[in-house]
């Protein structure tokens, strides 16, 4: 692994205090392999990453920690398979994204992917319930059961009617997470989900997050500022001008 990648995991004993066997390696969820990303605006080329290689297993929660701009959207947009590398190799749930047709992508992103926004995103004319169910529609399936279950585990089993301006900002990222996970995905990635929450929202946010992506299995990537985020992370990954930090430069 090249840069700076704190792993968290504590050490696994038995009830007789004596350290247990270490399990097998889960399976790789995403993979990036000295990978470059170089946007234009005008004159201006910025090197938004650079030489940047990390692995992301099953059940997996990692922090991307670093200052703004150090590249951690333009990692974020790699993983969720909005963008493709200029260089280097990016592996999504076993999809090349480099060699993956458009509509490969988009299938990928409706049923191997979840994201939640900073912003909610919901959209405003849905309802809760309509808003989790989304990503089923769009991929041309209804599931009323389990848009009742998410809502229920994200404590709005009883909002389920109401639309995003009736709901909290804290209810409304209950309704994104929810979203997140319709279809079961393998990987969620979550861009500041406690931004624009106050202290206390964002605390229940982040244990919501944890017990589900726990409960899911799922691999969960979060971009963020926020220290009690990166706390929780099985590792926290921190990024410095577009590289893992402790890269050497060149």
């Amino acid at each position: 692994m090249t840069g700076t990648r704190t792993p968290r995991h504590p050490a696994r004993t038995t009830p007789d205090g004596v350290a247990s066997p270490p399990r097998a390696a889960a399976p790789a969820v995403v993979l990036l392999e000295d990978v470059h990303r170089r946007y234009s605006n005008g004159r201006v080329s910025v090197q938004a990453l650079e030489g940047v290689s990390l692995t992301v297993r099953a059940g997996e929660f990692v922090a991307l920690v670093g200052p703004s701009g150090c590249g951690k959207s333009t990692l974020l947009n790699l993983i969720s398979a909005v963008d493709r590398p200029d260089a280097g190799r990016v592996v999504v749930c076993g999809t090349d994204l480099a060699a993956a047709r458009e509509a490969d992508l988009t299938r990928l992103r409706r049923r191997s992917i979840g994201v939640v926004f900073q912003a909610f995103h919901l959209m405003p004319n849905l309802t809760a319930s309509e808003n989790v169910a989304l990503p089923l529609a769009l991929d041309g399936r209804r599931d009323d059961a389990r848009v009742a279950r998410l809502l229920d585990r994200v404590g709005l089993g009883a909002r389920g009617d109401h639309y995003p301006s009736e709901l909290s900002g804290g209810e409304q990222q209950r309704v994104a997470i929810a979203r997140a996970l319709a279809n079961g995905p393998h990987l969620v990635v979550a861009d500041e989900p406690t931004g624009n929450l106050d202290s206390h929202t964002g605390v229940e946010i982040l244990d919501l997050l944890g017990e589900l992506h726990r409960a899911e299995g799922t691999a969960l990537v979060v971009a963020t500022h926020d220290d009690r985020v990166a706390a929780r992370a099985d590792t926290v990954c921190a990024l410095r001008d577009g590289r893992l930090a402790g890269t050497p430069a060149g």
